[in-house]
């Protein structure tokens, strides 16, 4: 399984694009500025779009995409989500004023997107693929996606806040590859915990329930643009266990827009 990151900012600024992730070249996890960056033949390619959540970040590239590419192609787009995120889609977006329904267009039997609804827990099989539906903690409805092929799991936690419920499942999967979301310094904590986002302090909170035994490298992704050094200058100060109740070090990396993965 390949994945490319075609987004991994929290918000836009010069070389900054918003969350958006590319399995295999026809799945996308989110669908944010980073789609952009695709060439028309790969957006044609896209088959599958798993989204965790409404927010602009994660959906602006969404009904752009699908008016670039779906009169190039045969079958409609599919799109997971969770039953709010297409509610809210549907209500605020392709809602005829802000972009055509295109789940309606050209015709109602041969729509260029359709929306299937998931929940969390749920799996789903896609073209050979395990995709399952993991929990979040965000201010609207919000899932995570592990998304595995072979035997090894790619996990993305989404946008969320402290979370036992991922963990507990996280635990249980073989995972290849952990991508977490950071989006606030501990200087905006307050604003974190508002918003219902991580910061360093609550990240390493979070990692240390990962099961002591797992070597899993943990990819930090979301980061707001004029807090990233600041971030990044905190998490490195992990390499002091002490930070780390278990007093496990744990492999922190960080998120680039073009990096490409091989999950085996």
């Amino acid at each position: 399984m390949k994945v490319r990151v075609l987004g991994c900012s929290g918000a836009i600024a010069k070389d900054c694009r918003t969350t958006s992730f590319l399995i295999d070249g026809d799945i996308l996890v989110d669908a944010g500025t980073g789609v952009g960056d695709l060439s028309l033949t790969e957006m044609q390619s896209v088959d599958h779009v798993l989204l965790t959540h409404s927010h602009m970040d994660h959906i602006a590239s969404l009904p752009l995409m699908l008016d670039s590419c779906t009169s190039l192609r045969s079958k409609p787009v599919m799109v997971y989500a969770l039953q709010a995120t297409i509610d809210a889609l549907m209500a605020h977006v392709f809602n005829n004023v802000i972009w055509p329904d295109f789940s309606r267009l050209p015709t109602l039997d041969r729509p260029f997107v359709r929306f299937t609804a998931v929940e969390i827990g749920q799996t789903i099989a896609i073209d050979g693929r395990t995709v399952e539906v993991m929990s979040a903690v965000h201010t609207v409805p919000a899932c995570g996606y592990a998304v595995k092929d072979r035997d090894k799991w790619w996990v993305f936690t989404g946008d969320t806040e402290r979370n036992p419920a991922f963990w507990a499942r996280f635990n249980q999967l073989e995972v290849a590859m952990l991508v977490i979301e950071t989006a606030f310094s501990d200087r905006e904590s307050a604003l974190a915990r508002r918003a219902l986002h991580l910061a360093p302090a609550t990240l390493a909170e979070e990692i240390d329930n990962i099961d002591p035994s797992k070597t899993t490298p943990i990819y930090i992704t979301h980061t707001k643009p004029a807090e990233t050094k600041l971030i990044m200058a905190e998490i490195q100060q992990f390499d002091d266990t002490d930070v780390f109740a278990s007093g496990v070090r744990h492999d922190i990396r960080w998120l680039t827009a073009g990096q490409e993965f091989d999950i085996d």
